[in-house]
């Protein structure tokens, strides 16, 4: 027996530096950790168990080169809680995907849905393995199986991006609930070589897919990070907010923050001139625990601001206007950033607070090339079918169809109130009386005198008082009192169930 121990230790420790000892000092010397030391920052110490670490390529003679098969699996806890993780493995064919690479990554989804358990990705490399791929009977072998596609948001899936990513890890990182990416890294379908030789377009790696393209123009990933240390942090930050699972809410935070709080510094944050900006984030830093909140894609869509943050204990998801950007007006991107976000917080039983200062959507010719329609309706759509506790608070305006959007009376909310400042409104007389009386204003000698009268009787009363006394909202409320209000009406919303949701947008596809 002791003869087969030995043996089965030697084995283990010799699986343990995957590629060699050679590759794994090039991987130092490049600035990048191995996927075991990664998996060590992530996990609290000790935790790890790994499963498949003598798993290898089932290629004809690349046994004794190919520990792993290119990926760590295994369980661990982060501050305490299970989690199921994975880890490409660089020094292993360049962190490629084989056969034995996939059952492993299957048999750790499986399990992590199986269990509720947050499964969590640390990823890079060059996508599929060409051998194990080639052939009518390699790509029916590595094709993303259909049980894997369908257990979407059924436990929170979350993804970094480490290094070069092509292929599966970029399917990995898009299908997640949340993606971090390291700066001075690549996600793409494919990498420039292949794409130089299939079109004759030559990129370098960041035109491809560095970090500003998903920044400014995909948004495929949430947060951006200057180092591996940084990036793993986030994916803590990230899970504190959400449950293990779809099936149970996500944690109450003991806070010290009094949820009567009143807000006195708000009145000096919002100017009553509604062509004035501010930064929202300081009404939300305001209202929510201890000044705390996680804003999810900060660069992407930047008129709507997506926050998760925690009120009287309860973690929340927050969506508000930014009136710092295009007056706070919403465009393709910022629907699609709200509707992800609300598919995230329905999933995951967290209530919806909306925050609304938005003078419509932007509209332009452009923006119908980008489907604008389609975009605005497929929030809308999310917004009808979402069932956590929605509370809507009209900051200052909110006109149009935008009201809607921002979860108006006739979107489902629990609640709705106004500022007193607030203007609700189809359009503003401005803009009114210049589509409908333009032409005509411009053959008149007088225009401002003529202007000035039309304003007087286009003058409709926008003020919430109106919707109030029509019972349309239920009430206008001080400012002061708006953290006051909302820890109030969250424990009436979630009284019966708590924030748990009928999940209608579980199986909402992750990206649009």
């Amino acid at each position: 027996m002791e003869k087969d121990i030995q043996e089965l230790l030697k084995r283990k420790e010799m699986a343990k530096f995957g590629g060699g000892k050679n590759k794994i000092k090039h991987l130092h010397e490049l600035g990048f950790y191995t996927a075991r030391e990664r998996i060590d920052k992530l996990v609290d110490q000790g935790s790890f168990l790994e499963l498949g670490l003598l798993a290898h390529s089932d290629e004809e003679g690349q046994e004794h080169k190919s520990a792993g098969d290119g990926i760590v699996t295994g369980l661990g806890k982060v501050n305490g809680r299970p989690i199921v993780v994975q880890a490409a493995d660089k020094t292993v064919f360049a962190g490629t995907e084989g056969r034995v690479y996939f059952r492993k990554t299957k048999a750790l989804h499986d399990y992590a849905v199986k269990r509720g358990i947050p499964l969590i990705n640390l990823m890079e490399g060059g996508g599929l393995r060409m051998p194990d791929g080639m052939g009518s009977d390699g790509i029916s072998q590595v094709l993303f199986p259909q049980e894997l596609l369908l257990h979407c948001r059924q436990v929170p899936m979350i993804t970094s991006i480490l290094g070069d990513s092509f292929g599966g890890p970029t399917w990995t990182a898009v299908s997640s609930d949340f993606v971090t990416q390291v700066k001075g890294t690549t996600m793409a379908v494919a990498g420039p070589r292949m794409l130089e030789v299939a079109t004759g377009e030559k990129v370098s790696n960041e035109e491809l897919g560095g970090w500003n393209i998903h920044a400014e123009y995909t948004g495929q990933a949430d947060e951006f990070s200057e180092s591996e240390e940084d990036s793993i942090e986030k994916i803590k930050r990230f899970l504190e907010y959400m449950p293990q699972h779809a099936g149970e809410e996500p944690n109450y935070k003991e806070t010290n923050d009094d949820p009567y709080r009143r807000l006195d510094k708000v009145v000096n944050i919002v100017p009553t001139r509604r062509k004035r900006a501010y930064d929202m984030k300081r009404v939300i830093e305001l209202i929510v625990d201890d000044g705390d909140f996680f804003e999810m894609k900060p660069t992407y869509g930047k008129a709507l601001i997506t926050v998760l943050s925690r009120i009287n204990g309860r973690v929340v998801g927050i969506v508000a206007n930014q009136p710092m950007h295009f007056a706070g007006a919403a465009g393709a991107k910022e629907c699609e950033k709200a509707t992800d976000f609300i598919c995230l917080c329905d999933s995951y039983n967290i209530p919806l607070i909306f925050f609304h200062d938005i003078p419509g959507f932007r509209v332009s010719s452009d923006a119908e090339k980008l489907k604008m329609p389609t975009k605005i309706m497929m929030w809308n759509q999310a917004l009808a079918q979402s069932t956590v506790p929605k509370i809507s608070v009209v900051i200052r305006k909110s006109i149009g169809a935008a009201y809607g959007n921002m979860c108006g009376p006739t979107m489902g909310a629990d609640f709705v109130v106004a500022w007193p400042i607030a203007e609700i409104n189809f359009t503003g007389p401005e803009v009114g009386i210049n589509v409908v009386y333009g032409r005509e204003l411009e053959n008149t000698e007088n225009i401002k005198e003529e202007r000035s009268e039309l304003l007087k009787s286009w003058g409709f009363d926008s003020s919430p008082y109106k919707a109030a006394g029509k019972y349309l909202i239920d009430d206008v409320i001080d400012p002061r009192d708006t953290r006051k209000f909302l820890s109030q009406t969250l424990e009436y919303a979630c009284a019966k169930n708590g924030s748990m949701s009928e999940k209608n947008l579980a199986n909402w596809p992750t990206g649009f």
